[in-house]
């Protein structure tokens, strides 16, 4: 019989090293999160387990270190799918139909994981610039090698980005809907408490600061959704939405380039690039 491999790390030159530690991610993850909750067995466990309610600030931080480890961590990265794998065995329940849902259910967590694929696209599409047809395909193989890395099996994903479309067409049609958290995420009025630590300063400007953000946060995730999901989901989006959205982007895509490495990357990102590029500097190589 022959050995089990370990599945390997991301590289330096994938795409996803650019993209999952780049700062915008922070305006298009809300989307992702949206689409996920949306499935009613996902939406039900994080409902009835996640403290997304209770600690906001602390359950992002922690997704968000989780992500890039899985994207730059190395080795790392295997140990943190197993860690996942282990926090989710027993997050289990009935949904809002009374159905019994279980988070390794593998048709549930790879739908978590799929997410990633559409988002990335959409949030290029606006906040930096359209990923190629090549890329794009590109792209979906390195997600599928983060799914090996999550313990997500080849089998439970579609192949291709075809055979992708072919099946979020179908998820959307067919298995989404507007599940009590997506309301919750969705809704520009829920409150936001000040981040941890925050300073006296911001603590007394937050009632002003917390509500325009929680808006900007639901506008943002709203016009990175696919129209197809906002159709499903119920979500309005005007013209006039769609200008505001592109007119933020032009601003992003024209500010961000200017600003240096240390405020582009998130710190995790911003240390594994540095080291990947004194490695090439060591070794004589070049990255393109």
């Amino acid at each position: 019989m022959t050995a089990r491999t370990e599945p390997e790390p991301l590289a330096p030159e994938s795409i996803l090293w650019d993209v999952a530690g780049d700062v915008r991610l922070l305006l298009s993850l809300p989307a992702a999160t949206v689409l996920q909750v949306a499935h009613p067995a996902v939406g039900a466990g994080v409902d009835d387990h996640s403290v997304f309610r209770t600690d906001p600030w602390g359950r992002a931080e922690r997704s968000l270190h989780s992500l890039q480890l899985w994207v730059y961590g190395g080795d790392r990265a295997v140990e943190e799918g197993r860690r996942l794998r282990r926090l989710h065995r027993n997050i289990s329940g009935t949904d809002s139909h009374g159905r019994p849902y279980h988070a390794l259910t593998p048709a549930h967590y790879a739908w978590v994981h799929a997410t990633a694929y559409p988002v990335f696209l959409r949030a290029a599409r606006y906040l930096s610039r359209p990923f190629t047809p090549e890329e794009e395909r590109r792209l979906y193989g390195e997600l599928l090698q983060l799914g090996r890395i999550l313990g997500i099996a080849d089998r439970d994903m579609p192949p291709t980005p075809e055979a992708f479309w072919r099946y979020f067409d179908t998820m959307v049609a067919g298995e989404l809907e507007r599940t009590a958290v997506v309301g919750e995420l969705l809704d520009p009025g829920r409150p936001v408490p000040a981040p941890p630590g925050a300073g006296p300063l911001l603590r007394r400007v937050w009632p002003l600061l917390g509500p325009a953000v929680a808006r900007l946060q639901v506008f943002v995730t709203a016009g990175l959704l696919p129209p197809t999901v906002r159709d499903r989901l119920g979500v309005t989006w005007t013209p006039r939405q769609e200008r505001r959205l592109r007119g933020l982007g032009a601003v992003v895509r024209t500010v961000f380039p200017l600003l240096p490495e240390r405020l582009r990357y998130l710190p995790l990102a911003r240390a594994a690039r540095s080291a990947a590029r004194r490695t090439e500097a060591g070794s004589g190589t070049v990255r393109k």
